[in-house]
C-alpha cells in the first residue's frame, strides 16, 4: 500500500487517470469478423482460363462459398470482414468475390476478382412489382376464420358438403 500511495504522490493523479482512462478504451474497440474463406493469392495463381477443371479447382481452392442462383456453372469464393455496432446492422468493412465460371466441359472460362470498391448499392422498388393477393382490412383479419370450423365434425375443419 506504501509502494501504491509514493506511487500516487510521485506521479501524481493524473498519470494514474490516464492509465486507467487508455485501459478502459482498449475495452471498449469493437472487434472485426471475418466471415467466408478467400483462396491464398499463390492459388489463385494456379487456376488458368482454359485449361484448369473443377475438379483442379476444387482441388486447389476448396469448395465455393456459393454457386451462383441461375448458372451452376459460377463459382463464387467470398470473404466478409464485418464490424458489430451496437444495437445497429453490423458494419460491412470490407469484401472481396472472386467469381469463376466454367463453360459447358467444365473447364474454367474467366476468373474475376471483385472488392468492396466494386460494389453498388441496389434500391429496390416496392412499386415495380405488386406483390399477389389482396390487402385484408384489420377486422377482415380478426374475424377472417369465424365460421370456417365445424365442432361437429372432427374429420375435417371445413363445412360438410355430403
Amino acid at each position: 500500500m506504501a509502494l501504491f500511495t509514493r506511487f500516487v504522490n510521485r506521479r501524481g493523479a493524473s498519470s494514474l487517470a490516464l492509465s486507467t482512462s487508455l485501459l478502459a478504451l482498449v475495452g471498449c474497440t469493437n472487434p472485426v469478423d471475418q466471415r467466408g474463406n478467400l483462396p491464398p493469392p499463390d492459388k489463385l495463381a494456379q487456376v488458368k482460363p482454359g485449361s484448369t477443371d473443377k475438379a483442379t479447382v476444387t482441388q486447389l481452392l476448396g469448395s465455393p462459398s456459393s454457386v451462383a442462383t441461375f448458372d451452376g456453372n459460377t463459382w463464387y469464393y467470398i470473404s466478409q470482414k464485418i464490424r458489430p455496432v451496437a444495437f445497429f446492422a453490423p458494419e460491412l468493412v470490407d469484401q472481396e468475390v472472386v467469381a469463376i465460371d466454367f463453360d459447358k466441359d467444365g473447364v474454367v472460362s474467366d476468373l474475376r476478382h471483385r472488392t468492396l470498391a466494386d460494389g453498388e448499392a441496389i434500391l429496390p422498388n416496392p412499386n415495380a412489382t405488386p406483390a399477389p393477393g389482396r390487402e385484408f382490412s384489420l377486422l377482415e383479419q380478426l374475424i377472417g376464420n369465424f365460421g370456417k370450423f365445424n365442432t361437429k365434425d372432427k374429420g375435417s375443419p371445413t363445412t360438410s358438403g355430403h
